[in-house]
């Protein structure tokens, strides 16, 4: 199935399987959602991804990180979108929750958290933000 924002698609898999209390989430693979998951393993927002060999294309799939029955993941948020794309500079680059959360960055080092943009001053697409 063609999706016209994979992002958007993955982002809303993801919020779906959390409302619906599901350990795991299928995921059609790509590269972008490859990194999009390792960002979040790395920042324990996930308890980790796999790969998953399909005829066609691959499936990533992801395990859900859950305390107490409350999801690691609270909120989801699309901020760069195919109609509006968001760049911003290094130094304007958005503080989730004021740092409790983090915003994901595309640059020309690939994608990274905003703090890690920040550090080493690239700016770039803003693509979503998680809290």
């Amino acid at each position: 199935m063609n999706t016209t924002d994979p992002i958007a698609d993955y982002l809303t898999r993801l919020r779906n399987a959390i409302r619906a209390r599901h350990r795991r989430v299928d995921i059609p693979a790509s590269n972008l959602k490859r990194s999009l998951s390792k960002i979040l393993a790395e920042q324990h927002y996930i308890n980790g991804y796999s790969e998953i060999d399909d005829k066609k294309q691959g499936v990533i799939r992801v395990a859900l990180r859950y305390s107490d029955g409350i999801s690691a993941i609270t909120g989801l948020e699309r901020l760069s979108r195919p109609g509006l794309r968001v760049y911003k500079p290094a130094d304007q680059l958005p503080r989730v929750l004021n740092g409790l959360g983090i915003a994901i960055v595309s640059t020309s080092q690939g994608l990274m958290t905003d703090k890690e943009a920040r550090h080493k001053n690239f700016g770039g697409e803003v693509i979503c933000s998680i809290w």
